[in-house]
């Protein structure tokens, strides 16, 4: 692409409002409990103590943060959005060329994205204090959420 090629896409790129980047974000939040229930769903039926309930999902904390890892790795790379921001109309790009994001960028944003949730979304937070809305794992990766 030359530089007036990229000079006019950039210049129709709009950045993602906070209200559509949490509307994405309940949405795969709640893709991901769906498929854990659907994994689950044997050993969920199988009790009825409210305490064996919350051990079988403490045993597969570990699963879920690597279905997260890939799920949001993965559509990141492959489709620049995830099922929730394909709904919100939004999509990440990469912050240096306004392309699509490289395999091993939608990777590392997906592995500090856990890392935010983590620490109380503190790296979402990062997102109201800058003027490009950029969380922390924007920032590290070197990404920005766009309108679609």
């Amino acid at each position: 692409m030359n530089e007036n090629q990229q000079q006019i896409n950039s210049d129709n790129l709009e950045l993602a409002t906070i209200g559509s980047r949490v509307k994405a974000f309940v949405i795969d939040d709640i893709l991901i409990t769906l498929v854990f229930i659907m994994l689950y769903w044997e050993k969920f039926q199988a009790t009825d103590d409210m305490m064996a309930l919350l051990v079988i999902m403490n045993e597969g904390v570990y699963q879920v943060l690597l279905l997260k890892f890939i799920y949001q790795g993965f559509f990141v790379w492959y489709y620049g959005a995830t099922l929730g921001k394909i709904f919100a109309k939004i999509r990440v790009i990469d912050y240096n060329h306004f392309g699509r994001v490289s395999l091993i960028t939608s990777f590392i944003r997906s592995f500090f994205r856990i890392i935010s949730e983590m620490f109380f979304y503190i790296g979402f937070i990062l997102a109201f204090f800058n003027d490009s809305k950029q969380t922390l794992q924007d920032k590290i990766a070197k990404t920005l959420v766009v309108n679609a």
